[in-house]
């Protein structure tokens, strides 16, 4: 059996195939890289809702240690719902009482969760009896970035509305 050696026109075309499944190879690649890129930009989309969320919670239990008296006689009290509780309260920078205090800070943060969160709403709750335990609860409406990390992953979409719950010992 003698070698022998291919000639050139045997082989004409050939490396042309290569580079066509090569491009192919690489645009699979390439869409596969561009979903996990969304995937990722949307999971991080709803970890910001819920460290915004937390920070929320947070800030209206900090208010309810700053006023012990308003807080343990349910002036921190909210339910949840969409609406701002009330008119604006006066402005407490200039002598104001727990209670006034306690109305302004509760309208501030009803305002910032419906500023920072989609479809934010807040419910504060005190137990009556000793210690007094508060329960900040925080819901958000988390349904973008829920359906598009359902899609890409071909599970079911998980339940629209995110939330949090918070308790402390007040005193």
């Amino acid at each position: 059996m003698k070698f022998t050696p291919v000639n050139s026109t045997d082989a004409r075309g050939f490396t042309l195939v290569e580079v066509l499944v090569a491009l192919v190879v690489l645009s699979i690649g390439l869409l596969g890289m561009a979903k996990m890129v969304m995937v990722s930009s949307h999971s991080n989309d709803s970890a910001y809702l819920r460290s915004q969320a937390t920070a929320l919670a947070y800030q209206a239990m900090d208010s309810m240690r700053a006023n012990l008296i308003a807080s343990t006689a349910n002036g921190y009290v909210t339910p949840m719902s969409g609406a701002l509780p009330g008119p604006a309260p006066p402005d407490c920078s200039a002598a104001c009482g727990n209670a006034g205090v306690a109305l302004s800070d509760v309208y501030t943060w009803k305002l910032h969760l419906a500023n920072a969160l989609p479809a934010g709403q807040g419910q504060i709750t005190t137990s009556a009896t000793f210690p007094v335990i508060a329960t900040v609860v925080v819901q958000w409406d988390d349904s973008a970035a829920q359906k598009s990390i359902a899609t890409a992953t071909n599970s079911v979409a998980a339940a629209n509305t995110q939330s949090i719950t918070l308790q402390t010992v007040l005193q």
